[in-house]
């Protein structure tokens, strides 16, 4: 995929691939602001990305103030995708998402369950990004990595491309 990574592909591998390596870095999109660990829940079909998240946190306050734009930076467990992602953030309570999506490693931060008085949901509407696909695997990067010290050129590592998920 060196030089010809679509757009399409790279939207491709990036919902595949946060289907199953779901934790990246969200924050707001303004100098100075920290991202945090958070682990998303994606839907293709509507570009959304959808967090856990408690309402007494920094994080989710500074989102409730409204018309805020993130930022979701992601790199797959197997290092075959990464993603810069920006998008608008918001605060929701959809019920529905809240039961798609709960699970064991999520209730271990919500004491009353479902109905916490803290449980909320962050909304990231995906706009668009930067994904980096490869798949080379472990020696493949390492051949690249030998064969572009040995020829003096640049090693061919996988593909970049653009993207529009709204």
């Amino acid at each position: 995929m060196a030089d010809t990574l679509t757009p399409a592909q790279a939207e491709k591998e990036f919902w595949d691939s946060l289907k199953d390596s779901n934790t990246g870095m969200l924050g707001l999109d303004q100098a100075g602001y920290h991202h945090q660990p958070m682990t998303g829940f994606g839907e293709p079909k509507t570009g959304t990305i959808w967090f856990f998240s408690r309402d007494d946190t920094d994080f989710a306050r500074d989102v409730a103030v409204g018309g805020q734009d993130g930022m979701f930076c992601y790199q797959a467990k197997d290092q075959k995708v990464q993603a810069c992602i920006h998008g608008a953030l918001s605060i929701d309570q959809d019920r529905a998402r809240i039961d798609k999506y709960w699970n064991p490693v999520v209730a271990a931060w919500y004491p009353d369950g479902k109905d916490d008085p803290h449980l909320t949901l962050i909304r990231f509407d995906a706009e668009d990004g930067r994904v980096w696909v490869s798949d080379k695997g472990g020696l493949g990067f390492g051949y690249q990595i030998l064969k572009a010290n040995l020829t003096k050129t640049q090693p061919d590592v996988g593909g970049v491309s653009d993207v529009n998920l709204s």
